[in-house]
């Protein structure tokens, strides 16, 4: 049986739901063979995905265009999409001809709806799995638009084509998209603040805040940030902060969920990677202020029950200007951190709904 997995590069947070899932089938179906579709790096994917995997470098999404990890480029995006369904039928025969070739047996998509569209013409088993849909965001957006109705309709028959969808917790309502809810998913980390703070050279005894922006690029004015005795920053290297309360978190030997799990708090933007597995470790949250976002009420309204978490405006995230806030959380009973048993569920529906057995 081969498993084609298709996980969208627009954010690490397709990956944190996806390879869950993706071990608890491997764990129980050891002679799986799996293609991983991504233009996520093989090492990232690596990291998360526990089996052996064929990876093939190639993206069937694109998402929207952005200026940064939050701000959408709605008119490229516009332009993108109107190129990419200009010869809809035949992109997807296209399509179909490729699984037929590689000889997919059934597909796993989070979240390209053209795989799902052309598993359905050449008669293979595929289901979606997301917290989120390309087609409600792009009514979102552009639903108002009249070149956009087509499109539209074409994205939403694509995600409806399968054998239903996966909706991750927490996530849109997909009232338009034919769903099986699962519970939240998420990679939960080992804590270990005596590694961390060897490998970081860190004390284990002060502060440290993990500024993780989903992996997608949002370069933020660290070097004017204010000092807090006792806080260290933990930042991607990139970044290149030259500061000594300033560490690069992306060492070799260091996985990034033992990371987050070790933290005092996390800074980051609206986003279901992050958002769930912080939740489900128990670590404070303070994140970007993103309205647009259609996705950000519902991860929002999950947060308010099931952690410490704080929205902090774009403002007071440039001037760095949030101690108060961390100060807040710290002293904030925290909840009962939630149980991620939705990779399982998820698991048990797709081994029963894709022949995978």
């Amino acid at each position: 049986m081969h498993l084609l997995v298709d996980i969208s590069a627009h954010g690490l947070g397709h990956l944190a739901q996806t390879a869950p899932v993706l071990n608890a089938l491997t764990g129980r179906l050891p002679t799986l063979r799996v293609t991983v579709r991504s233009t996520i790096p093989r090492e990232k994917l690596a990291n998360r995905i526990n089996s052996i995997f064929t990876y093939v470098s190639e993206a069937r999404d694109f998402g929207f265009a952005m200026h940064n990890a939050v701000d959408i480029d709605l008119a490229a995006s516009a332009q993108r999409y109107r190129e990419f369904h200009a010869d809809w039928p035949q992109r997807v025969a296209v399509e179909a001809d490729w699984l037929h070739q590689h000889r997919v047996d059934a597909v796993l998509s989070n979240v390209a709806y053209l795989p799902l569209a052309a598993a359905a013409q050449a008669g293979i088993a595929a289901a979606g799995l997301c917290s989120l849909n390309w087609a409600d965001l792009f009514a979102h957006y552009f639903g108002t638009e009249a070149w956009a109705k087509q499109i539209h309709g074409q994205i939403l028959a694509a995600f409806n084509a399968g054998r239903d969808f996966v909706r991750i917790t927490p996530g849109l309502p997909m009232n338009s998209v034919r769903h099986f809810a699962v519970a939240p998913i998420a990679q939960i980390g080992h804590r270990d603040r005596r590694r961390v703070a060897q490998l970081l050279k860190l004390d284990e005894n002060e502060r440290w805040i993990l500024v993780a922006m989903g992996g997608m690029e949002f370069r933020l004015p660290v070097e004017r940030w204010p000092r807090t005795p006792g806080t260290n920053w933990l930042l991607p290297s990139e970044w290149n902060v030259q500061r000594d309360d300033v560490r690069s978190f992306d060492v070799a030997g260091l996985d990034f969920c033992d990371l987050l799990a070790s933290v005092d708090a996390v800074i980051t933007k609206p986003g279901y990677g992050t958002f769930v597995e912080a939740a489900c470790s128990g670590i404070p949250i303070l994140y970007l202020q993103r309205d647009d976002w259609p996705e950000t009420r519902y991860l929002a309204e999950w947060l308010a029950v099931h952690a410490r978490a704080k929205v902090l405006s774009r403002e007071r995230l440039l001037a760095g200007d949030f101690i108060d806030g961390l100060l807040k959380l710290w002293h904030t009973q925290p909840p009962a951190v939630p149980a991620p048993i939705g990779a399982e569920q998820a698991a048990d529906w797709l081994l029963a709904n894709l022949g995978l057995n």
